[in-house]
């Protein structure tokens, strides 16, 4: 099983992106599935995580109320739509997925399957 994420680009504070992960390869089941990013210089950091089933989403505080996280099990895709961009959310985005029973978690070690990245820079 492959992840593939895109969508990122360069956009201006305030603005809205989409990012997807697609998944692709082996037979396939709805996982379990997270978004992570890291900054220049940072360390990687959880951003939002969804269910198998998709009925719920987990967001981490700094962008709780901006970000929504959602599946397309027919089109074997997640997306993380990404509305007042703010500078601090310049990264590099990775999609995750836990090929396993149990529980979403914020957890980087959880999951097993990584996409490549995606770039999103936001400027003034």
């Amino acid at each position: 099983v492959q992840l593939q994420a895109s969508g990122g680009g360069l956009v201006r504070t305030g603005a809205s992106l989409t990012l997807s992960c697609a998944q692709s390869g082996g037979t396939f089941r709805p996982y379990i599935t997270a978004w992570f990013r890291q900054a220049p210089g940072k360390d990687r950091e959880f951003v939002s995580v969804i269910s198998s089933s998709g009925d719920s989403a987990t967001y981490a505080d700094s962008v709780k109320g901006r970000f929504t996280m959602s599946r397309d099990d027919a089109k074997k895709v997640v997306y993380l739509q990404m509305s007042s961009l703010k500078g601090d959310d310049t990264a590099i985005y990775y999609c995750a997925a836990a090929p396993r029973d149990g529980s979403p978690t914020i957890a980087a070690g959880y999951y097993t399957i990584w996409g490549q990245g995606t770039l999103v820079t936001v400027s003034s």
